[in-house]
């Protein structure tokens, strides 16, 4: 039935979690069924503030709940190939937070249980979903900046080892690239494709994690120069050019509420572009729109997406020598 309800149930309730489900309030047709924590008092915290009509205490538990359709899970990286697997078996749709696993070898298990159990799966890649991305794409297949032959960017903040633990835990696939990295190559894939050669440099914590890691990403004919770090700040601005003029994504651009058009280093045009609410929003109505048409997998990030860029982060997390 089309225009139907969809109920979601939330698994990890951290500030991400938070977030998303401010969001979810947002969209038209989406009710939050059921919340689940380790921590039932911070559970019963989170249905509250956010109009859940349920709360467990056990992520299994709200997978064999019956009305629960879809599961957003915002766990720690290191439990999301397992926990995405089992929910699809239970007869879940899933939206999993990127990354969606530490390994490759994760990523084709999940994939491969989306298609066996005949189920929706999204990696929760937000940013590509939100307007001013989406114009942006339309911006250069419309050829507005000719042909692409450079791309920057970076996602960097300082983090705090006392305040933020799991950034810092190897155990739960902590560090920058996993993190935030994503974002950057995320970006490069989406407009360059698969490059032919990656070069990647970390900075590291003595525990093994990245502190910060950079990478230049080689194509036939192009460039992404892109940067990540969990211990310095930068503009998160982010430039696409081309041979005809070159686009800036306004900072910070995995979220932007808009970007600028160059032509002959003269500012030609500014366009906005908000997203709703924080951004979430328009994965959500992606997922929503999949499971109304019977698909389990989206057009705009689909299950071969994930698995490209899986396999670019595999070679970088091997070149850096990252413990997971």
């Amino acid at each position: 039935m089309k225009n139907k309800r969809i109920k979601w149930g939330i698994v990890g309730l951290g500030n991400i979690a938070a977030q998303f489900a401010a969001d979810l309030l947002l969209v038209e047709n989406a009710k939050l069924s059921a919340v689940a924590s380790r921590d039932i008092s911070k559970g019963k915290e989170f249905a509250a503030k956010f109009n859940a009509l349920k709360t467990y205490d056990s992520y299994d538990l709200l997978f064999e709940d019956p009305e629960v359709e879809i599961v957003y899970i915002a766990t720690p990286h290191n439990s999301h190939a397992e926990l995405s697997i089992k929910a699809l078996e239970l007869g879940k749709h899933v939206l999993c937070e990127k990354p969606m696993s530490l390994s490759y070898k994760d990523a084709e298990r999940m994939i491969a249980a989306s298609k066996k159990h005949n189920k929706f799966f999204m990696e929760a890649f937000w940013t590509r979903f939100i307007p001013s991305v989406q114009d942006v794409l339309q911006q250069i297949n419309k050829g507005a900046i000719g042909n692409v032959n450079y791309i920057k960017a970076d996602f960097a903040f300082h983090g705090s080892e006392i305040e933020n633990k799991r950034l810092f835990d190897p155990e739960l696939g902590g560090g920058a690239l996993f993190d935030i990295g994503v974002y950057p190559l995320f970006l490069s894939y989406i407009i360059l494709g698969k490059p032919k050669d990656i070069i990647a440099k970390a900075v590291y914590h003595k525990n093994g994690i990245d502190l910060q890691t950079s990478m230049i990403l080689h194509y036939e004919k192009a460039q992404a120069v892109l940067h990540s770090s969990i211990v310095s700040e930068s503009d998160m601005k982010a430039v696409i050019a081309g041979n005809e003029g070159r686009i800036e994504l306004n900072a910070p651009w995995f979220v932007a509420g808009g970007y600028s058009l160059f032509k002959n280093e003269e500012k030609e045009a500014v366009f906005t572009l908000p997203p709703l609410g924080k951004g979430y929003s328009h994965e959500i109505i992606e997922c929503q729109n999949c499971i109304q048409n019977n698909e389990i997998e989206s057009s705009f990030w689909s299950h071969q997406n994930s698995l490209d860029l899986s396999k670019i982060v595999e070679e970088i997390k091997t070149q850096i020598g990252l413990p997971f």
